[in-house]
């Protein structure tokens, strides 16, 4: 008997509700299964590029937002910015990208249902996971997946040697400077600043363990300017560590989608643009077996995974207080790697 379900989604995130609704638009019937109740919100920088913004559109989403017109580096005195060429991003609050996504998945007739994932089991047929039987699931719940480590995809955290990065993020009530994400880079960690509303931005902070939110803005002191006397919007919010590999994307029926799939860091802020393409990427190739979905995963994350990890490498380095002088004198070359990465 045929299983009663085509995909099982394991996650209901952003990620995991754009692959439900990838999969209605490909007439597929979908069960997302969501250990968490209502809108999720976690640390996230949240400002979508402009290729998000357009896979979004794509799939019937538009949340609610600030426009984003670009992306600028600062360092001191060192300004180097970049304006969008394909179109504007968007800032929006991670509760407001799901909300959208969520209605729309609604709308799609994805059932949704509240489920925590504790085994999975499949044969040649199907796969099960509390109590769903599937012929497909797709993992899409996130940096630290427990369905990657049921099939059998993760691999051990390396020793630390300085690798671990953190996020920590914080919305202020106080109105836009700015039009562009900017990126303050201090002597230790990254200061993400994205407008998301009229009167909110959220800033959020990369960096290694124990890089205190209020110790690392107060070592940029023009920002800590900008923000002085804004009142603190909600709660600070953790997520990490960042860095997180698979031994591959499928274990038979199973596909790792999203962060789940593995994660270099949040350093040039694409998250979501590169989930979406996964997504899609997970949808289109269920049946074209392991290998073609391995070889469209490798395609839709290559750029993210060669320039994130460069700018990594350069930011653990003794070179990382020149990256942002060297945008500014390179402005060429700096709009070439964002529009590589905003596409």
């Amino acid at each position: 008997m045929s299983p009663p379900v085509d995909v099982l989604v394991v996650g209901g995130g952003p990620i995991g509700l754009a692959t439900a609704i990838e999969a209605r638009l490909a007439g597929l019937s979908v069960v997302v299964l969501e250990a968490r109740r209502g809108v999720i919100d976690k640390a996230c920088g949240e400002g979508l590029m402009p290729g998000a913004v357009r896979a979004l559109d794509r799939l019937g989403v538009h949340p609610a937002g600030f426009p984003l017109a670009g992306i600028a580096y600062v360092s001191g005195s060192r300004r180097a910015e970049h304006r969008f060429a394909t179109g504007p991003g968007l800032g929006a609050r991670r509760t407001q990208l799901h909300a959208a996504l969520a209605v729309r998945a609604v709308q799609l007739g994805v059932t949704v249902c509240q489920a925590r994932v504790t085994a999975v089991a499949q044969d040649a047929e199907s796969v099960d996971a509390a109590g769903v039987r599937a012929r497909w699931l797709l993992a899409c719940d996130g940096l630290h997946s427990r369905v990657r480590e049921l099939a059998g995809l993760a691999v051990p955290p390396a020793p630390a040697r300085g690798r671990r990065r953190f996020g920590l993020r914080q919305h202020f009530r106080v109105a836009p400077w700015s039009d562009v994400v900017e990126v303050h880079w201090s002597p230790r960690s990254e200061a993400y600043v994205t407008p998301v509303g009229p009167e909110l931005v959220g800033v959020a902070l990369l960096g290694p363990p124990g890089a205190g939110y209020r110790e690392t803005l107060a070592a940029l002191p023009d920002l800590a300017a900008r923000l002085k006397g804004a009142e603190p919007v909600g709660a600070l919010r953790g997520a990490g560590p960042l860095l997180q590999r698979a031994r591959r994307r499928s274990a038979g029926r199973i596909r790792l989608v999203g962060d789940a799939a593995g994660y270099v860091d949040a350093l040039t802020g694409e998250g979501i643009r590169v989930g979406l393409a996964q997504a899609r990427a997970a949808i289109a190739t269920l049946d074209a077996g392991e290998a073609a979905y391995e070889a469209a995963w490798s395609e839709a994350t290559r750029d993210y995974r060669v320039l994130t990890s460069g700018l990594l490498a350069a930011a653990r380095s003794p070179l990382r207080g020149a990256i942002a002088p060297a945008a500014a004198t390179l402005p060429r070359l700096y709009g070439h790697v964002v529009e590589r990465l905003a596409r």
